[in-house]
């Protein structure tokens, strides 16, 4: 890929981070001063540069505890920072989540919780119900990410079977007004959604979480199929009177990032379209009708002429098969230079978090020469594919994006440019 393409695409990546810049979406969005306590509680990828721009920001004492992903920690003055496992959930979350819950203990009606809420938090907050177990957790975890379910379904679910998410958490600050401040990295911008919930309720119930099950054919483990068939823990009710009072505000979202990176681009000299924010399916689905569009523009300049850069954000997701490493943006990026092969185009997939995945990148480059070079290097892209391999296919190219956590999370960012 030319080098002047990879600038462009990282210089977009870099506006739509911008525009979910910490200090900048709390501002917008703080809260009035309580008579009573400020106590921060929350949890997410990017929760501790959230409690830091709330620490500089706030003009009066405040206490607090907030958990992110382990390598995602940033000094706090005032507010504990306290790391854990994601995806998988591990011990250190199960203390997390029980310091989240003693940080709120025994507020009263003059106080005020501050809930600073982004993506990642559904694995950092294990809180298995009645006699279910951490592994009991991490099995259901691994179940749903395998599944290939949206991260809607996937919630639905995950509330069912949690002592802390929906709701669960703002229902233990009752009398103290709760403030939710949400960095949304969902499709939709559901402020429930994100985190799954855990200072936010919605009106999911058992019956729901047993028809998503069976739609998606999830295969749950034993025990976790024996809590939900059960009435026992079920999460309470938005009208509950416990949440009397409470506020909720989405402060920075895919919209607002795409937006941005469309407004960049234009700067810099290329028109942009923003397919949609709120993009979900199967990674490799969702690349092969971006690779139809691509090939259409780049040989009859439609729907859009000549130069473009198309937009998109959303959550895709990946149905594991294999046992290879990479996330849904390179697994993404990978099907999509599959399908565009010899089409005029540069690309970038990323997550805004920084990282896709397990590994290090936040996605990966590609263009229409990609798999020409992929096969020069002795691998078969079908097979990388296949294996759910994408991370070892760019890594062979060395087309990683690799710009390391970026302090928020506002979901996946695509980019495909052409000239």
């Amino acid at each position: 890929m030319k080098s002047e393409d990879k600038d462009f695409l990282s210089e977009l990546f870099r506006a739509a981070v911008e525009a979910a810049d910490p200090e900048k979406a709390v501002r917008a969005h703080l809260p009035a001063r309580p008579k009573g306590r400020t106590v921060v509680i929350g949890a997410g990828k990017g929760a501790a540069q959230l409690a830091a721009a709330f620490e500089r920001l706030w003009d009066g004492p405040l206490e607090g505890v907030v958990v992110t992903r382990y390598g995602y920690a940033t000094p706090c003055r005032h507010i504990r920072v306290l790391e854990a496992a994601h995806p998988v959930p591990d011990a250190a979350g199960i203390a997390a989540s029980q310091a989240l819950f003693d940080a709120v203990e025994g507020l009263g009606k003059d106080d005020l919780v501050v809930a600073l809420i982004c993506g990642g938090g559904s694995a950092l907050l294990p809180a298995p119900p009645g006699d279910l177990t951490l592994e009991d957790e991490a099995a259901l975890n691994g179940a749903l990410l395998a599944s290939g379910a949206p991260i809607s379904v996937m919630n639905a679910i995950r509330k069912q079977v949690s002592a802390i998410k929906g709701g669960r958490l703002a229902a233990a600050c009752h009398p103290a007004k709760v403030v939710t401040l949400v960095v949304s990295d969902v499709p939709g911008d559901d402020p429930a959604q994100v985190a799954s919930g855990p200072t936010v309720p919605d009106a999911s119930d058992r019956e729901e979480a047993h028809a998503l099950v069976k739609t998606w054919g999830i295969k749950l483990p034993q025990r976790i199929e024996a809590w939900l068939a059960g009435r026992e823990g079920e999460p309470p009710s938005p009208d509950d009177p416990v949440f009397a009072g409470h506020e909720v505000h989405v402060i920075a979202s895919a919209r607002l990032s795409l937006e941005t990176a469309a407004q960049r681009a234009e700067i810099l000299g290329v028109p942009a379209v923003i397919l949609s924010d709120s993009i979900e399916g199967e990674a490799r689905d969702v690349a092969r009708v971006h690779a139809a569009i691509t090939r259409e523009v780049a040989s009859r300049g439609r729907p859009f002429p000549r130069p473009v850069v198309i937009l998109s954000g959303g959550e895709t997701t990946v149905t594991i098969k294999g046992r290879g490493k990479g996330g849904r943006n390179t697994e993404f990026l990978l099907s999509l230079a599959l399908a565009g092969e010899d089409v005029s185009f540069a690309a970038l997939a990323a997550d805004t978090d920084g990282i896709d995945g397990s590994q290090d990148n936040a996605g990966a480059f590609a263009d229409g020469a990609s798999m020409k070079r992929l096969r020069a290097s002795g691998a078969d892209p079908a097979a990388l594919l296949a294996g759910n391999d994408a991370w070892t296919a760019f890594h062979r190219l060395d087309d990683l994006f690799v710009p390391g956590p970026t302090g928020t999370n506002v979901n996946d960012f695509r980019a495909i440019l052409i000239r």
